[in-house]
């Protein structure tokens, strides 16, 4: 799931943190640039100490991410169950055993190298496509950081690229190695199968009381009610706040007039373009397109196919050399020029095609502005209402008392479940985002204040547990119905499975599969050739595996892929690999550099940590996560 969450991120906050916080090399965090150090020591590198307030805002930025790319609250005990904090810690520490190398080498990056790397980083990029100072600032504001901080957290990033780049520059895949992995990966097998019709084979009793009571004891964490709990919700919503700030038309006309050319869209032309070697042939070939010749034929005889000559739909930006850009577009359509002198080549031009751009007005654009302006002041607002929420909280006033004296959401949930339900069912919380908050929820402790929770549009939603109810054993006759439908459930897939098994059996000696098939009410079906990734129809992905694990002529049996019933397959063939081709040997050189890169760098961050000597307390980490000492 974790390496799900990576993909995608959405935002460029979320972007940022994710290119700095996360695909970073696997083995170390960012922490290292926060201030914090110099009371209690949660862990010590050499003589780099890392401090709770290190850990706490590393693990709070990076579960903050991950809950961003996977659309919901991620909470404090998942991120444990995944082993978020320790990995967090790994990071941190992995970082300052390097940035104590880096110091020993003496190496450094001056503030305008810095610079230079930002503006061409895509991670500071504005919606313009183009390096936006207003981004950063942006960044720095989401990170807590001052400028000082934000340039030495690039900094260390910097320079840690730079040392773990030189170690592993020239790695290369072994050949055999490349080899090996291709011929696994491109084998395939020839698979025949039959699906046996449960009514065929199964016949399941009712059970007796005995039974049922037996399958209710086996199973009683199946049959309790969820925990419940009653929660006090403040939401600052960007979408409310939006409503409530004011935006005039000058201002709307003013972002208007400085943005203008974000709203328009550009002419386009399809141009077509045939270089010569010099000023006497283009001038000889425009003679005779004039004289009749088609542009194609004139082409051809320069050397050049029909499909090397058109340059696409272009707009006039995206044509390097100026002065073809302003031939191309005063050109006619149908039109050829006369010969261009360009940067790079002697050239004629041709447009066939135009797509004249559109100009926006005021009028036109006026609500998707004001809409814009709003966002941005809603979004200081949020900051100023954030702080005013946390100092009511300081004051010892209750999420009720501050929504109504700032005029906030405020929604007191009865009881909830984790997935946002009553005990009878309803949805408990009527809010978008509801799902975040109920999360949020549960990861908070009955008169403890908690973080807020961030919301995907900027905003926050503070959530007090007002009490706990406990799950509760169901008693046997409340669900004896449920328990009758479970032991039916199992019962249907042990006879199944029995059956499946007995019918492999049969075919592995010899008998034949369609035979086989016909006493499982089954028709046989043969696959064309499958490699291992493949999922074909009919057959699940647990099927497929066992079957690359057969011998030619093997049998075995796996769940249908409606899990409803079981398929009987049998391997008929076994298709070795062909030669890889170029591409595939390219493109698995590249995959296995980078995992025998990411090895090295990790045997290197080791090496340091082992020399410089690393010390964690333990007892002290899991006091900050809620975690059980190991």
């Amino acid at each position: 799931m974790l390496d799900a969450m990576r993909r995608g991120a959405q935002g460029w906050v979320a972007k940022f943190l994710f290119a700095i916080l996360i695909l970073s090399f696997a083995v170390w965090g960012v922490a290292d640039v926060f201030t914090g150090r110099g009371r209690t020591s949660l862990a010590t590198v050499g003589d780099s100490e890392i401090s709770p307030a290190d850990f706490q805002r590393a693990f709070s930025q990076e579960l903050s991410a991950i809950s961003r790319q996977a659309g919901q609250r991620i909470t404090t005990e998942q991120a444990r169950a995944f082993g978020l904090d320790q990995r967090v810690m790994q990071r941190l520490v992995g970082a300052a055993a390097v940035d104590s190398h880096v110091g020993k080498l003496g190496l450094a990056l001056s503030t305008d190298e810095l610079i230079e790397g930002l503006k061409t980083d895509p991670s500071f990029f504005g919606a313009d496509g183009k390096y936006s100072r207003q981004v950063v600032q942006s960044i720095m504001d989401q990170l807590d950081l001052s400028e000082r901080g934000f340039f030495e957290l690039r900094r260390k990033e910097e320079l840690r690229r730079q040392l773990t780049g030189s170690i592993v520059a020239g790695i290369a895949a072994p050949a055999p190695l490349i080899d090996a992995i291709h011929a696994y990966r491109e084998e395939k097998r020839v698979i025949s199968f039959f699906r046996i019709d449960p009514d065929k084979v199964v016949k399941v009793a009712a059970a007796d009381e005995a039974k049922l009571k037996a399958v209710y004891d086996a199973n009683k964490s199946e049959f309790v009610t969820p925990a419940l709990r009653k929660l006090a919700v403040l939401v600052l919503s960007i979408d409310d706040l939006k409503k409530r700030v004011a935006v005039s038309d000058d201002e709307i006309k003013s972002v208007y007039e400085a943005e203008r050319a974000t709203y328009d869209t550009p002419e386009k032309r399809r141009i077509q373009q045939i270089a010569f070697k010099d000023m006497a042939a283009a001038e000889a070939a425009s003679t005779a397109i004039r004289q009749g010749k088609s542009f194609a034929d004139a082409a051809k005889d320069a050397g050049a196919k029909e499909s090397d000559i058109d340059l696409g739909l272009l707009t006039r930006s995206q044509i390097i050399d100026p002065k073809i850009a302003d031939v191309a577009f005063g050109l006619a359509k149908d039109a050829v020029s006369a010969p261009v002198q360009g940067r790079f080549a002697t050239v004629l031009l041709r447009v066939t095609a135009i797509e004249p751009g559109t100009s926006k007005t005021l009028a036109d654009v006026k609500d998707k502005v004001r809409e814009k302006i709003a966002a941005e002041k809603a979004q200081v607002e949020a900051h100023k209402l954030h702080d005013e929420v946390d100092d009511g909280r300081s004051g010892g006033k209750t999420l009720k008392q501050i929504a109504e004296a700032l005029g906030l959401t405020f929604a007191e949930v009865a009881e909830t479940d984790r997935t946002n339900k009553t005990s009878d069912g309803k949805t408990a919380l009527e809010l978008p985002n509801a799902d975040l908050i109920i999360a949020g929820g549960f990861e908070a402790q009955v008169g403890v204040e908690q973080e807020p929770v961030a919301l995907p549009d900027g905003g926050y939603a503070w959530i007090d547990a007002l009490s706990v109810t406990a799950p509760q054993q169901k008693a046997f006759d409340a669900v004896k119905d449920a328990v009758a439908k479970l032991y039916e459930k199992d019962e249907r897939a042990r006879q199944l499975r029995e059956a499946a098994d007995k019918m492999a059996a049969r075919v592995r000696a010899g008998e034949a599969l369609a035979a086989v098939a016909a006493d499982a009410g089954g028709n046989v079906e043969t696959l064309q050739p499958i490699t291992r990734v493949t999922t074909p129809q009919g057959l699940s992905r647990p099927a497929v595996a066992q079957a690359f694990a057969l011998l030619k002529g093997g049998a075995s049996s796996a769940e249908s892929p409606d899990q409803q019933s079981r398929s009987v397959f049998r391997v008929d063939d076994i298709v070795p690999a062909p030669e890889p081709t170029k591409e595939q040997r390219e493109k698995l050189a590249k995959e296995i550099g980078g995992e025998m890169e990411n090895d090295i760098i990790s045997t290197y961050v080791a090496g340091l940590e082992a020399r410089l000597g690393v010390n964690i307390d333990r007892a002290a980490l899991d006091r900050l996560t809620g975690g059980t000492t190991q």
